[in-house]
């Protein structure tokens, strides 16, 4: 696993030159707490259960109402080597955590709030959102799933992100949403539309772990951490579209439009020759589309919504389509604005950055 995301790599991202992923899990030789050489802890006696106080403050009581839920992940690959991480329960017996946590393990087990441990079987993994499933056969009694919040959290929206860093299960640390409708990077190259920024601390071992909002619900999974209050988490809305179908199908097609783009600023307007900066305009044309669309075509508009960044393409493309879809794209090209049909395809897992 890699380290951090940094903000040269954030900046990557934003600009469209990311080319690799910065996960937050502490998988293969991160920093062990624990005192034997060991990377799974031992299993410690049932976590002492807090009973509602006048004094608790809503942190106290998010906690002590989700904390049943957060779960502990202990993987293994083939090579033999340990890593950590955390989860969350979904539905039924289902996991929710990131696929970059599981993704090729041979041996998955859940450590539940009160020290049981459970083995797990990988259920689903999509690396274009680094979200993955995991299920359990037979789970204690007491925990319930978590539900996910159905709107996007304002910035300023108080959140806490409950996992296990560093091997330290049960850990809360609390922020707010800093910022909305991000890119960050995948596990396999690709970039992750509509994904919250916060500043809860987050470190190696958050990774899968649920980002809250003070009415327990889930607003984001914890994917990445660069340090200086700067982590990110896969949103909600992104989930309840591709988790359902991981539970169903194991995997998950996302919609491609078959080109690379960049978002037009001041500058790329004055090459252009468009009256103001708007857009995004298409750097390469892979695919199908090369039949509708051209290089230098600046995209401003997909359906009814206008399109200024390559964060509203990509939150539009992965929120609001399916491959096969035939959706109408308004362009600029030569000066002129046109509209065309264009049929989405369905996205390589190839290490091949498009939208």
């Amino acid at each position: 696993m890699k380290d951090h995301l940094s903000r040269r790599q954030y900046l990557g991202v934003i600009t469209g030159t990311m080319t690799g992923l910065a996960g937050c899990s502490d998988v293969f030789g991160g920093l062990n707490l624990n005192s034997s050489n060991e990377s799974t802890p031992t299993p410690t006696s049932d976590q002492p259960t807090s009973t509602p106080e006048a004094t608790d403050t809503e942190y106290t009581r998010v906690y002590r109402d989700t904390i049943s839920s957060v779960v502990q992940l202990s993987v293994t690959n083939a090579a033999g080597q340990d890593g950590q991480g955390s989860g969350f329960l979904f539905r039924d017996r289902h996991i929710i955590t990131n696929a970059h946590v599981v993704s090729d393990m041979n041996e998955v087990h859940v450590r539940f709030s009160k020290g049981e441990w459970r083995s797990a079987s990988i259920t689903g993994v999509d690396p274009s959102s680094d979200l993955a499933v995991v299920t359990v056969q037979q789970l204690p009694d007491y925990p319930t799933p978590l539900s996910l919040r159905s709107d996007q959290p304002p910035v300023g929206t108080e959140v806490v992100a409950i996992g296990t860093p560093f091997g330290l299960e049960g850990s809360m640390t609390a922020g707010l949403v800093s910022g909305v409708d991000r890119l960050i990077p995948a596990p396999n190259d690709y970039t992750i539309p509509d994904a919250i920024q916060t500043s809860a601390p987050v470190n190696p071992g958050n990774s899968g772990g649920p980002l809250m909002d003070l009415a327990g619900q889930v607003v984001g999974v914890v994917s990445s951490g660069g340090g200086d209050n700067l982590a990110f988490a896969i949103s909600a809305a992104l989930i309840e579209r591709v988790v359902p179908a991981l539970i169903e199908n194991g995997t998950y097609d996302h919609a491609a439009l078959g080109v690379t783009v960049q978002s037009v600023t001041p500058e790329i307007a004055q090459q252009l020759g468009l009256d103001q900066p708007q857009g995004v305009v298409i750097r390469s044309v892979q695919s199908s589309a090369a039949d509708v669309l051209q290089q230098e075509d600046v995209i401003v508009r997909v359906e009814d919504t206008p399109i200024n960044s390559r964060q509203e393409l990509a939150s539009f493309l992965a929120l609001k389509t399916t491959p096969g879809d035939t959706i109408q794209i308004t362009v600029i090209r030569d000066g002129t604005r046109q509209t065309v049909s264009v049929t989405l395809g369905t996205r390589s897992n190839r290490n091949n950055p498009n939208f």
